[in-house]
């Protein structure tokens, strides 16, 4: 994405907005990844992944069962090449960008997570993304029901039952909360979560420019979204970029609650302010 919020160049988020099936997830993941880092060379990332997924070939092949498949392919990624997270991770930006765990191991769940449906997917595997409350996992559906696997704990493999004991027990959730849950979404909610992780995570660490982009990409995803577009507004006003924000508080205003009608009020004087001594 460009400075000006053009998403010409990136093709899977394109494809995305016009809720089209044939994304490639992978690839979107980059194309997030590239506006935190502008000269991000996509063919390094792809290439490891490829070639993760050549040596797993024969090993996957000569699996006596479904769950050795996976066993296989966490001693792979998590394994050998050591991908997994820490608590610490969990409030780093750079953990979410799929380049930044493929260099250095380290992630949260969900960027993990797209490390191995990408692998998966080279292996003709279908791993598949669960986004429950507090932790995102994949799972593999088997002739004896569903396999989930938490990359962030070193590729762990549970049951169903497993999961949901784990989950409930980790996280102080109820079974029926998470049962709701746990099972497979589609791409759109997968990259839902992830920007919003990034929201979070870049708004709390005052990155405003880094936010702007991220909100930029929510909003687009949810243009009736009252909510996005004052989030857009307010961190555009951030980020130095008081014509936009006015621009976009002037259109809240007309839709607000009537709670929040001062609040909006008060931030398009601020807007205005900022717009004149830029002139």
């Amino acid at each position: 994405m460009t400075d000006s919020g053009d998403f010409s160049g990136d093709c899977e988020f394109v494809k995305l907005l016009a809720r089209r099936a044939d994304i490639d997830l992978t690839l979107l993941a980059l194309e997030i990844a590239r506006d935190e880092y502008p000269a991000l060379n996509f063919t390094k990332v792809l290439s490891w992944i490829e070639e993760r997924a050549d040596e797993l070939a024969g090993p996957v092949a000569g699996a006596s069962n479904e769950k050795d498949v996976l066993r296989e392919v966490a001693l792979c990624l998590s394994g050998r090449f050591h991908l997994h997270g820490k608590k610490t991770d969990l409030s780093r930006p750079e953990s979410s960008y799929l380049n930044r765990v493929v260099e250095t191991g380290r992630g949260i769940p969900i960027s993990l997570s797209l490390v191995y449906m990408a692998v998966c997917g080279k292996l003709r595997i279908e791993l598949l993304g669960v986004a429950t409350p507090c932790h995102f996992l994949t799972v593999f559906e088997t002739m004896e029901g569903p396999l989930f696997l938490d990359a962030y704990s070193h590729g762990n493999i549970m049951s169903r039952d497993q999961c949901l004991v784990w989950l409930a027990e980790t996280y102080s959730l109820s079974v029926d909360d998470i049962k709701r849950k746990l099972k497979p979404v589609e791409e759109r909610a997968i990259v839902t979560r992830l920007l919003n992780n990034l929201k979070y995570l870049h708004t709390e660490c005052h990155n405003w420019t880094q936010a702007w982009y991220v909100q930029h990409r929510l909003a687009a995803l949810q243009p009736a979204s009252y909510r996005e577009t004052r989030d857009l507004a307010w961190i555009s006003l951030k980020a130095n970029r008081p014509g936009e924000a006015l621009s976009l508080y002037e259109n809240c205003l007309k839709t607000c609650p009537y709670d929040e009608q001062q609040m909006i009020e008060k931030q398009i004087v601020a807007a205005s302010t900022r717009v004149a001594q830029c002139n």
